[in-house]
Formats: structure tokens, C-alpha cells, sequence
């Protein structure tokens, strides 16, 4: 019996550890491939175009409701300790240097990380990336650097939207539906709002931009099974890509604090 438990184990920790291997193998041959052969500049714009004019609309709506409610809550608490003139530096903060990074990562995820799986992995249990390969293709060339790095760059852009709608819901709160100063609301993101809390936020922003596209790609190329697998790494990818973000916004924050 305990044979069988430690066998049990010991399989699972080799598996993972497999799988770790093959995922970061992956990353080193994105890499490898990305300073080794030239770079496909109109499989890049498409790229960014697709992930950033689709996404556009998702990060606008994330910004405006995510600012609006966090000034709501702010006014709350803030109201029993007579702090409200306040909430225009925190919200600001809040939108800037968290809210605004992870959750565009997180929607981005839901949206173009899921969506690139898909692809890539309908591609493959199609037999289409073994057909570029007969071409003499280079598949990683082709079809991975391309959103890796289309991810990084145009991430980005969407969370100054984020952000910029962010503070625009919560003004549009305060001043309208709870009757606070428009100067204090102003006054007090221009006096604390530091330009390295908004560089902080874009470096977390293409971290995470990197995260869902080479998330995605991975589970998109390791993809069998037929569709039944195709909606399985579809699911992995969120969810791992998820989680990766919500782990490594916390070092990037203990990093970003010490600079």
C-alpha cells in the first residue's frame, strides 16, 4: 500500500516536472527563434491588430465600470474617517499600478489568449503544421514568435486605456453622483500620481501580455485529440495563463516597489 502511494506520487511529480521542461523548452525556442531568424513584420501587425483592435472594446467597458465602482467603495469607506478628498489619489493609484495591468491581463486572457489556442491548435490536430513543415516552414518563425510578441507590445495600449477610462468612471462618480469637488478629485492625482507608477503599470502590462501569448501558443502546439482537445487546451490555457499572471503580479509589485 504505501508502494503504491509513493509510486502514485512520484509519477505525478515526474509528470509535472516533464511538463514544466517541455514549457519552458518552448519559451527557450521562441526565444532562440526570435534572435536567430528575421522577424515576419506583417505576421506581427496582424498580430497586434488583432489582439489590440479586439480587445479594445473589452478594455474600455473594464476600465469605466472598474473605476466607477472603486470610487463607490472608496467614498464608503473613506466618508467615516473624512478622507474623500482622497479618493481621486487612490483611485488613480488603484487604476494605475493594479487594477488596470491585471485585469486587462485577465480579460485579454478570457478573449486573445484563448482565441490564439484555438487556432493554433485546430492547426494541429488538422495537420496543417505538419503541412508547413513539409514546406520547410519554419512554425515557430511563422506562427508563434509573431503573437508572443505581439502580446508584449500591444498590451500595453490597452491598459492605458484601462487605466485613463478607469479614472474618467470614477470622476463621473464622484462628481455626479456623489457631489464631490471636481479640484479635489484633480488636484489630488496630479499632487501624488508619480510618472514611475504609470511606467510600473505598462512593465506589468507587457509581463503579462507575454504570459497569455506564450500560454497560449504552448497549449495551442501541444493540442491532440480532436476537438474534444482543442476545447480542453482552450480551458488550460485560461486557467493557466490566469493563474500565471495573478503570481507574478505579486513579484512584479515587490520588484517594481524596490526600483
Amino acid at each position: 500500500m504505501v508502494i503504491k502511494i509513493i509510486n502514485f506520487f512520484g509519477n505525478k511529480f515526474l509528470n509535472l516536472c516533464e511538463s514544466l521542461g517541455r514549457f519552458v523548452f518552448f519559451l527557450g525556442k521562441v526565444i532562440a527563434t526570435l534572435f536567430t531568424t528575421r522577424l515576419k513584420l506583417s505576421k506581427l501587425f496582424v498580430q497586434m491588430f488583432r489582439i489590440g483592435t479586439g480587445s479594445l472594446t473589452v478594455a474600455i467597458l473594464t476600465g469605466v465600470s472598474t473605476g466607477m465602482a472603486f470610487a463607490l467603495q472608496t467614498y464608503i469607506g473613506f466618508r467615516r474617517v473624512g478622507g474623500e478628498h482622497f479618493i481621486g489619489t487612490i483611485v488613480a493609484l488603484g487604476m494605475i499600478r493594479e487594477l488596470g495591468p491585471i485585469l486587462t491581463g485577465l480579460m485579454v486572457t478570457g478573449r486573445a489568449g484563448s482565441a490564439i489556442t484555438a487556432e493554433i491548435g485546430t492547426m494541429r490536430i488538422t495537420e496543417q503544421i505538419d503541412a508547413l513543415r513539409t514546406l520547410r516552414i519554419n512554425i515557430f518563425q511563422y506562427l508563434m514568435v509573431p503573437r508572443v510578441l505581439a502580446g508584449a507590445i500591444i498590451l500595453p495600449f490597452l491598459v492605458l486605456f484601462t487605466m485613463i477610462c478607469g479614472i474618467i468612471g470614477g470622476y463621473v462618480v464622484c462628481i455626479y453622483a456623489l457631489g464631490l469637488s471636481p479640484e479635489e478629485y484633480i488636484s489630488g492625482i496630479r499632487m501624488y500620481v508619480e510618472m514611475k507608477d504609470i511606467w510600473g503599470g505598462l512593465v506589468k502590462s507587457s509581463v503579462f501580455g507575454f504570459i497569455l501569448t506564450w500560454v497560449g501558443t504552448y497549449k495551442g502546439y501541444r493540442t491532440y485529440g480532436g476537438a474534444r482537445g482543442v476545447g480542453a487546451s482552450t480551458t488550460q490555457s485560461v486557467v493557466t495563463a490566469s493563474i500565471m499572471i495573478l503570481i507574478t503580479n505579486y513579484f512584479l509589485t515587490k520588484i517594481l516597489e524596490t526600483l
